[in-house]
């Protein structure tokens, strides 16, 4: 199943106000939708998010550079949207309360993803010769760059299949994978016993992950200030709220956390000369390509030339990784003709990832941008701020989607650099309460920890942890051609 992919029908979810672990919730208790849900509304939020609609950004001038954020970081935030939620069965597919919806992931920043059930029931992802480390394979022999382990029909053997949907999440993944390994090792050079290295390894893995999400992917998309508040701010008096475990709040998983979809540019360069110069859209021409090698940044394949250099995406010194797009309502035209990813006949619209958020949100019945904006009691959009949104005329503007209001209120009050009011209270406080509702997180079981392999000034980064994995950052230089020797 692709990115985004499923089989849109209007449904009415009842508000039920008991939260567990492992399913969905809302955070807004009781308040009404956006619009109501009949084909009238359907239709036009089609309209919103149909080629050639508002929301297309076709023109080149508007995949405006967010120089703040490195592209490196749109990936990192698909990869640990999949350690969170993973429902295979479609949320839109049921009559059901989505506290009755059940989440495959566990709703913990725990990596899951990755760990499987671990090397005894999901052996499959270790090596069978050290049990301690996870299965990674070669692109193409000897001499190339590493990828996940696959089957004979190139099927990703991973936690997650969804982190093999493109190249660049399935590098992150391996990124992952080695990074593990890599503790290990020094696990094993320190002295540690056999038997307790893989568990060691597994919870340095998870809290230097976890350190980075706190640390610096937050603080990126919200403000430092924002998460230090929240950081601060007792349970009681949060927003964010359970009575057992924390749940997956449907406003985050359908509205605010798909920010990241405004960030994709058509496009990427993944590698240099010295690796292939593989750059790609993300649906590309695959025939220009081969079957198992194609002009694509999908996966699932497997060639020499499809793997990441990181230099590419993250700031290393002082190169110039290509940037995500500034957060704003006009997304990458490749996403609004995203190819069916399962078989069956497709509801009108679902080839635009633009109209199934849009849809997604009105079937679970999302209040409005401007109520959650009230609730909040933080600064909200103005009329003339979703004017655009008149000509729909069903009052749009006044009672707007909530996925596009926070998208235009992060390009109205943070000039697309970072999510808004609505969006980054909402994203903030569910990142740190979910870590704050896990007993072996690091702000739960030990709040005073700090990362053991830290770098020089003591911090630990993105890029640390791909340093220490040993995956490739930057192509190695050429090396000079011999000399001629002088003719006889």
């Amino acid at each position: 199943m692709l990115h985004g992919e499923t089989h849109l029908r209007g449904i009415n979810p009842p508000q039920s106000q008991f939260h567990s672990r492992g399913r969905f919730g809302r955070l807004f208790q009781g308040m009404p939708a956006f619009a109501p849900d009949n084909p009238v509304i359907r239709d036009k939020l089609l309209e919103l998010g149909a080629v050639g609609g508002p929301m297309d950004g076709s023109n080149p001038a508007t995949n405006v550079d967010n120089e703040t954020i490195p592209a490196g970081f749109t990936f990192l935030g698909q990869f640990i949207d999949h350690d969170l939620t993973f429902d295979p069965t479609s949320i839109l597919e049921r009559q059901n309360d989505p506290e009755a919806i059940e989440n495959f992931r566990t709703p913990a920043l725990e990596l899951d993803n990755v760990y499987g059930s671990g090397p005894r029931a999901s052996r499959h992802l270790y090596d069978v010769n050290n049990p301690a480390k996870f299965l990674v394979e070669k692109l193409d022999g000897p001499g190339s760059q590493d990828d996940m382990p696959r089957n004979s029909q190139m099927t990703a053997l991973i936690g997650d299949p969804r982190n093999d949907e493109n190249v660049i999440v399935s590098q992150l993944h391996v990124a992952v994978l080695k990074f593990h390994n890599a503790i290990v090792d020094h696990l094993v050079a320190e002295g540690i016993e056999e038997s307790q290295v893989f568990e060691q390894a597994q919870r340095m893995v998870r809290w230097h992950y976890q350190w980075i999400i706190v640390h610096e992917f937050l603080p990126k998309l919200v403000g430092e200030s924002l998460v230090k508040d929240v950081l601060r701010m007792h349970h009681g008096d949060r927003l964010f709220q359970w009575r057992n475990e924390p749940f997956i709040p449907v406003e985050f998983s359908v509205a605010a956390y798909r920010f990241g979809h405004s960030q994709v540019r058509p496009g990427y360069k993944l590698n240099g000369p010295q690796g292939g110069g593989f750059a790609a859209g993300f649906f590309g021409n695959p025939a220009a390509g081969t079957p198992e090698d194609p002009n694509d940044l999908r996966g699932g394949k497997r060639a020499r030339r499809r793997f990441v250099e990181w230099d590419n995406f993250f700031i290393n010194n002082n190169n110039t990784p290509q940037l995500s797009k500034k957060i704003d309502t006009l997304l990458s035209s490749p996403l609004f003709t995203m190819p069916p990813g399962a078989p069956g006949t497709q509801s009108a619209g679902s080839a635009s990832l633009a109209a199934r958020n849009l849809q997604r949100g009105l079937a679970l019945g999302l209040p409005s941008g401007q109520a959650m904006a009230q609730r909040l009691r933080v600064k909200a959009l103005k009329a003339d701020h979703l004017d655009d949104l008149s000509q729909f005329k069903v009052g749009f503007e006044r009672s707007t989607p909530p996925w596009f209001y926070m998208l235009r209120e992060a390009d109205v009050f943070s000039k697309g650099e970072k999510l808004g009011p609505v969006g980054a209270r909402i994203v903030a406080e569910v990142f740190i309460g979910m870590l704050q509702g896990d007993r072996q997180s690091f702000l739960n079981a030990n709040p005073n920890w700090r990362p053991e392999l830290a770098n020089a000034k003591g911090e630990f980064n993105i890029l640390d942890l791909l340093k220490f994995a040993g995956v490739p950052l930057s192509a190695p230089p050429a090396q000079p051609a011999p000399p001629t020797p002088p003719a006889p």
